[in-house]
């Protein structure tokens, strides 16, 4: 409460003092507030609180992807008004707001304009509902703001029951308004709800927000808030796709829901540049206040990880927690290890790789190539439901991931590189727009005879490109803009896959359960909460310790002498290259009109094939 009281009341007040350093010292304040170690605690987030609980002009936080950089824009930092009874002149400041007090004084020589940095961030996209429910379960209470009272949408009972399940316990409290209802008492518009969450599919339409108003999720079937970010210092320090969790005042004025030429002049006394935007951008750029709340940024703090299990940040209390949890942890690893072979059907090497999959990370690039990268291939997988059942176990391990079903529709019709809007002016989001160490399961075994046109091979392009390189090329239309990633990449599929990889692992299957979806749920029901809460902390440790290699070890490993390793007999090597060679020619035959896939079924590659 003290420091919204702060926020609200020492900007004008500080303004009109003659001390220079005010500005300084309440970021000072705010930023070592934010440090303390209950800080989380106290702060409510916009992840986990329904934006109606949440008081205008407090102070909030949000864990976030930086989906878009908009340009920078111009706002009336000092601006002086005229008290309309007593013709007093009140120096006003025009920080953290999105709106001019009213009687502002156009003439006066006080005016100081300033900029600042306008981001679209979104939640992190592919978080884990596990990571979702720990998060809220260890965020600020926060009951309904008093300040003004949001009337109650209709809605089906179908919506009501949907709310329930995706808002676990926040949601069966007694509501008083709709998330999206009104704001401070005026009609904030009962909007949809398809529009608080991002299409079922995308398409490669040029400029999507032209013709609507969307959230612009990377992913499809993402839901949560999205939210404009107001940056004042520190730009240099903020790229496109970064993870952040970022304290700020909170402004969600009525005045921001109205669009275009109907928008209120006051509002652009304050930001004199929207009036040169065209309606497409000023969609893009304002969208409803009760849609897409301003977040004006105090502190920002980068985010190494999402697991709520961790501490978010390098303090004494993360030192004291991985110190702890050293001890235990080559038992954890063996268990994980016996965990991960009873799914992969008994098959224990098989599990070891998939483990060292599941802790790779690029340490550092050489030039453009990626050290530390370990895409797996796991080929041989039983088709219906197995590799569906697979990606739900792994998504219980991790705190971000997706699966991308390569069917020929999905290749064809998806859009997975994000492109840039001209007309709207902004980032059109695509699949691959995801934050580091995210967890893209490549489901190969959807890939059935057709033939992927020109959008599906530039999918495939830059899936591989993704693989091989750890990159994405933005496209710009003219021009294509190289964004380097950090993705984990595991491909399922029948026979080897057409994808690169850095490993490709046949599945052996030591058992074969009559029923492979119960067989596979059991294994996962046997496993209690609190040893799966150490698998999670586990993987997620495992790739940010830092590590050191001895000399003797270096030595060794540059004295070793590979020809003495001849995994193949000769006539295996030959073997392998003219069954490669087939293969190749039996996957894909290239036409003028596209890329034709072939039956691949009967392409399986044994096990002396795989390195």
């Amino acid at each position: 409460m003290r420091m919204w009281f702060i926020c609200r009341f020492c900007c004008p007040a500080a303004q009109s003092n003659s001390n220079p350093e005010w500005e300084a010292k309440v970021l000072e304040y705010f930023k070592g507030q934010l440090k303390e170690k209950e800080s989380h605690s106290w702060v409510p987030s916009l992840n986990d609180v329904p934006l109606h609980y949440l008081k205008p002009n407090s102070l909030v936080k949000f864990r976030c992807l930086v989906q878009d950089m908009f340009d920078p824009e111009f706002y009336m930092g000092v601006y002086e008004t005229v008290d309309p009874s007593t013709k007093a002149n009140v120096l006003r400041c025009g920080k953290y707001k999105d709106v001019t007090e009213c009687g502002v004084d156009l003439n006066s020589r006080n005016t100081v304009t300033a900029e600042r940095q306008t981001f679209y961030c979104v939640p992190i996209p592919g978080e884990s509902p596990w990571a979702k429910e720990i998060s809220f379960l260890s965020a600020a209470r926060v009951v309904p703001s008093t300040s003004y009272v949001p009337s109650r949408q209709k809605r089906s009972y179908e919506e009501d029951d949907d709310d329930m399940d995706t808002q676990p316990q926040k949601q069966r409290e007694p509501h008083t308004g709709g998330k999206f209802g009104t704001v401070n008492g005026l009609p904030g518009a009962g909007r949809p709800r398809q529009e608080t969450e991002a299409p079922s599919s995308q398409t490669t339409t040029p400029s999507d927000c032209s013709s609507h108003l969307d959230l612009n999720f990377p992913l499809p079937g993402e839901r949560g808030p999205a939210c404009l970010v107001k940056v004042y210092e520190g730009l240099d320090s903020f790229k496109l796709n970064d993870t952040l969790e970022i304290y700020g005042i909170l402004s969600v004025n009525p005045v921001l829901t109205v669009l275009g030429e109907e928008k209120d002049p006051s509002l652009l006394l304050l930001n004199p540049t929207e009036s040169m935007e065209t309606p497409e951008e000023q969609r893009a750029h304002d969208p409803p206040a009760s849609l897409v709340p301003r977040l004006h940024m105090l502190y920002a703090r980068p985010l190494q990880h999402n697991n709520p299990l961790l501490p978010s940040a390098p303090t004494e209390d993360q030192s004291a927690f991985v110190s702890s949890f050293l001890v235990e942890m080559a038992s954890v690893r063996a268990e994980l290890l016996a965990y991960l072979t009873h799914v992969l059907l008994g098959d224990g090497l098989a599990a070891e790789y998939l483990l060292l999959h599941l802790i790779s990370d690029v340490y550092t690039r050489r030039d453009v190539l990626p050290l530390g990268k370990f895409t797996l291939n796991l080929s041989g997988c039983p088709l219906n439901s197995y590799t569906e059942r697979l990606y739900q176990i792994v998504q219980q391990l991790v705190p971000c991931s997706y699966r991308l079903s390569m069917s020929l529709h999905t290749m064809n019709s998806m859009r997975l590189v994000p492109k840039k809007d001209y007309v709207a002016n902004r980032l059109v989001s695509g699949a691959l727009q995801l934050a580091r160490n995210t967890s893209l399961f490549l489901d190969e075994t959807q890939l059935e005879q057709g033939q992927l046109d020109s959008s599906g091979v530039r999918n495939i392009t830059a899936l591989g490109n993704l693989i091989s390189w750890q990159k994405v090329d933005y496209d710009f239309s003219y021009h294509q803009m190289e964004f380097p990633c950090n993705i984990n990449v595991l491909v399922t599929s029948e026979g080897r896959s057409l994808l690169p990889s850095d490993c490709q692992v046949p599945l052996q299957p030591q058992v074969t359960p009559p029923n492979m979806e119960e067989y596979l749920t059991t294994i996962h029901m046997a496993q209690f909460t609190s040893q799966i809460n150490k698998f999670r902390v586990y993987l997620s440790l495992a790739r940010t310790l830092d590590y050191s290699i001895s000399d003797e070890v270096t030595k060794v490993n540059a004295t070793f002498d590979f020809s003495d390793f001849q995994p193949l007999h000769a006539s295996q090597e030959q073997d392998r290259t003219t069954e490669e060679s087939q293969w190749q020619r039996a996957l894909i035959t290239n036409t003028p009109s596209g890329v034709d896939i072939k039956n691949k079924k009967h392409v399986m590659w044994n096990k002396h094939f795989s390195f």
